[in-house]
């Protein structure tokens, strides 16, 4: 049975959610202020976390993001706010979905379905290769592990997304709403500047030189793709 941990502090709202996530069949643990949240979701799998935007003792923003150099546990946010400022802090600090309050509990249980079932086809695409090689990097699936020479690359979980995507299918060119909508969601359409800035902070990582990328190719009028001619 999958199992959702929901940090919220408004008691109406997690009675509504327990109610319908239970329908379907979903197992519930809830936390009403930000410490007690993070430490359930580091201490415990889940296979999703509901997290409210503003909690007593932390924030959202903050948990996120230490939840993040930790686990991938998917994260959709649930926030009072609406401002476009919200919804990009979200994206880039690595939430999987956001939903503005009030939300129609049909619209919430619609995306919760979205991010599983995108987490579970990422999942099966990568047991079909555990590993990739190139040219001075090496890339582990399973343990979300990059190395560049004998040095270890840290990634966000959406960069590494993003590279294992891309270098699964070199050549291959992928337009920024393409790479928007399997790493992020077609609920974020419009937000294809976000592809931009993980594509940067992704190459500042892994190419020598930002300028001529050896890695990860800009294809102008079109997106990007992963260089085709490298080899092991």
């Amino acid at each position: 049975m999958k199992e959702i941990l929901i940090i919220e502090d408004d008691y109406e709202i997690i009675k509504l959610l327990e109610i319908h996530l239970t329908d379907l069949i979903y197992k519930t643990s809830k936390a009403t202020d930000g410490a007690q949240g993070l430490k359930m979701a580091l201490d415990h799998d889940y296979d999703l976390v509901l997290l409210d935007l503003t909690l007593p003792t932390m924030d959202g923003v903050e948990i996120c993001k230490k939840l993040r150099a930790k686990k991938n546990t998917p994260v959709i946010m649930l926030t009072a706010k609406s401002e476009e400022i919200d919804r990009v802090l979200g994206l880039e600090i690595g939430a999987d979905d956001y939903i503005t309050k009030p939300f129609s509990i049909r619209e919430l249980l619609a995306r919760i379905k979205a991010v599983m079932r995108r987490v579970n086809s990422q999942k099966v695409s990568r047991e079909n290769s555990a590993t990739l090689s190139f040219e001075g990097l090496f890339i582990d699936i399973d343990k979300r592990k990059v190395m560049l020479g004998e040095k270890k690359v840290e990634l966000s979980p959406k960069e590494f997304e993003l590279l294992v995507l891309m270098a699964s299918n070199p050549g291959r060119n992928y337009t920024r709403t393409e790479l928007l909508n399997v790493i992020w969601g077609y609920n974020f359409h419009g937000y294809e500047h976000t592809v931009n800035s993980h594509i940067n902070r992704l190459r500042a990582k892994i190419e020598s030189d930002m300028a001529n990328p050896n890695y990860i190719l800009t294809t102008w009028g079109v997106g990007y793709k992963f260089n085709e001619e490298i080899g092991v």
